[in-house]
């Protein structure tokens, strides 16, 4: 076999492990697409509106992506469901009381279904497209998990995070906290929201860890995956 030759199969290679189409790519552009989309989404009901079906989408595909046995299927749909259903009725009533709850269900399902992300992208077998969309999908799900996180600690303990008091009826809020979470996962810290109490940032050095932790796990586990699916001549 000759160097080209060898050159146009990696290629190949390569492009069958970045181009594919599965159900964590799916959940990969819905997330990339709410964090490009969330700015304009927050102001007037009509735009809460679609924000509101584009989480309540995100829930209900981040339990479809990565199902595993049937009752671990149904739980995750429930909790999905669950959430989009406390996330609609606090739109509509405008409740904080409900907002905190529909949180608190956000956290779960989105924990449960970064779990099940993580669980399919670290077992054995073939690495696919699919695979690799689902590594980028878990790393943000896990910042977004954060983010609701730190939403609940500022909701129940107000000047947790500043500076200033982050208001949740004013626009723009969530997504402080949204962009403040991945920048702590990825360990930039470009300071302009910081935690002010001990407990927020005992939390934040959580998330600082487990980002680390989870890009090397990550790439440790699909380094010694792949040499056993290329295929010498």
């Amino acid at each position: 076999m000759t160097k080209q030759q060898d050159k146009i199969e990696s290629d190949e290679d390569l492009a069958q492990l970045v181009i594919g189409l599965g159900p964590c790519t799916f959940l990969l552009l819905l997330l990339l697409g709410l964090i490009l989309l969330m700015p304009f989404l927050e102001e007037g009901i009509f735009a809460r509106t679609l924000l509101g079906i584009l989480f309540s989408i995100i829930l209900l595909v981040g339990a479809f992506a990565t199902r595993q046995t049937r009752w671990g299927f149904l739980f995750k749909v429930g909790l999905a469901l669950l959430g989009v259903g406390f996330q609609w009725t606090a739109l509509w009533t405008q409740s904080m009381a409900l907002l905190h709850v529909a949180g608190l269900v956000y956290v779960t399902s989105l924990a449960v279904s970064f779990s099940g992300v993580l669980r399919y992208i670290l077992k054995r077998g073939t690495i696919t497209a699919d695979k690799l969309h689902g590594a980028l999908a878990g790393y943000i799900m896990l910042a977004f998990v954060w983010s609701f996180i730190y939403a609940l600690i500022e909701f129940s303990s107000a000047g947790s995070f500043g500076p200033g008091r982050l208001d949740f009826t004013q626009t723009g809020t969530l997504f402080k906290l949204i962009y403040f979470s991945f920048t702590t996962l990825t360990t930039t810290g470009y300071g302009d929201v910081i935690p002010l109490t001990n407990h927020a940032r005992s939390l934040v050095m959580v998330e600082e860890f487990s980002g680390v932790f989870y890009v090397g796990v990550l790439i440790a586990r699909l380094a010694g995956l792949y040499p056993a699916n290329v295929t010498k001549a």
